[in-house]
This record gives C-alpha cells, sequence and structure tokens, in this order.
C-alpha cells in the first residue's frame, strides 16, 4: 500500500485561508435565498426516535446467550422483535402467583447470614 503525500495547505486553492478583506465584505446567512438557506436548517447528527430503545442489563443462561449470539450479527434485535412478538400474541402470562412471587434458591444453596 502506499503513502499518499500530503500537500502542504498553502498550495490548496480550492478553499484559501479567509483575509481581513473577505471577512468584511461577507454578508449574513440570512440574506442567502430561501432555497438554500433551508438546505442549512438541519441539526446534525441522528434524528430522535419517537419510541427510544431503553438499554437493559439482563442476566440469561450461558447455553441461551450462546445459541442468540451464534445466529449472527443483530441478534439483540431479533430477541427483541421474538418478545415483542410473544407479548403482543399473548403469549406470556405477567400475573405473579404466591409461587412465583417468592426468590428461588437453586439446591445446594443456603440463605446469607448477616454480619
Amino acid at each position: 500500500m502506499s503513502v499518499k503525500k500530503k500537500t502542504p495547505p498553502a498550495t490548496h486553492d480550492d478553499n484559501p485561508e479567509w483575509t481581513k478583506d473577505d471577512f468584511a465584505a461577507s454578508r449574513p446567512a440570512e440574506e442567502l435565498p430561501p432555497e438554500i438557506l433551508a438546505q442549512f436548517k438541519n441539526k446534525p447528527g441522528r434524528p430522535r426516535l419517537e419510541k427510544p430503545k431503553i438499554p437493559l442489563k439482563i442476566r440469561l443462561d450461558d447455553d441461551v446467550v450462546t445459541a442468540l449470539r451464534a445466529t449472527g450479527p443483530g441478534w439483540q434485535t431479533r430477541v427483541n422483535d421474538m418478545l415483542k412478538t410473544k407479548i403482543n400474541d399473548g403469549k406470556f402470562d405477567f400475573s405473579l402467583s404466591d409461587e412465583t412471587s417468592k426468590p428461588r434458591r437453586t439446591a445446594g444453596t443456603t440463605k446469607r447470614k448477616r454480619a
């Protein structure tokens, strides 16, 4: 790969440095024709989303994450779409029964003692 040589700024005549005379002769942007001025009204950056996504930390089993990541780039979007579809189809039951509202302990774990 060849390295491109940089041209000294003094040799660029496409965009010469402004002089005091150039600044004195300049006019405010509001004096531009409306069709040209309209092109500069946009703010930089991405437009705001109507419904932005919320960053969330969630703990999943290793095999679940491995399987999801194995589907390739965009796996988080696909998980979002799968969950949204299940919710919209009424496939999730979000009511908490007495059994599910209690914290579960896995076999072999004990309650921590407070100091």
